[in-house]
């Protein structure tokens, strides 16, 4: 079932799913199906798709979310806190004026507004277009 494993959209190359820990409601993730740490071992045409699926993915979260801005980018590698080192992703991480709190910096925990199955009956008829 793509609800429970939060699969907002897949294809032949790539998939986006909700980030299970979130750093703000909408906060996306888009995967190469291709199970790699390593950015230069993706086959150009892969990597168009991921950009081409990056900015679908912006394009979806400001459609249903309005947001004021977006952090967009990856980590490569433990030290550059990959959770998995041998699977890159984007974060798509939807911002608006105001969002920061102490809670995330410096309690540990985060605060969304929203649960996660909400963010993609939100978010799936819109990406499903």
């Amino acid at each position: 079932d793509h609800r429970e494993a939060l699969v907002l959209a897949c294809d032949d190359s790539t998939f986006v799913i909700l980030n299970r820990y979130p750093y703000s409601n909408a906060h996306l993730l888009v995967v190469p199906r291709m199970h790699t740490g390593d950015y230069a071992a993706l086959e150009a045409t892969t990597r168009a798709a991921l950009a081409e699926v990056v900015d679908r993915a912006i394009r979806v979260i400001a459609a249903a979310y309005k947001p004021d801005g977006f952090n967009v980018g990856m980590n490569l590698g433990l030290a550059a806190g990959a959770g998995i080192a041998a699977h890159l992703h984007w974060h798509v991480v939807p911002r608006w004026n105001g969002d920061t709190n102490f809670m995330t910096t410096c309690g540990e925990a985060r605060v969304l507004g929203e649960h996660l199955f909400a963010t993609y009956d939100k978010l799936r008829p819109v990406f499903a277009e």
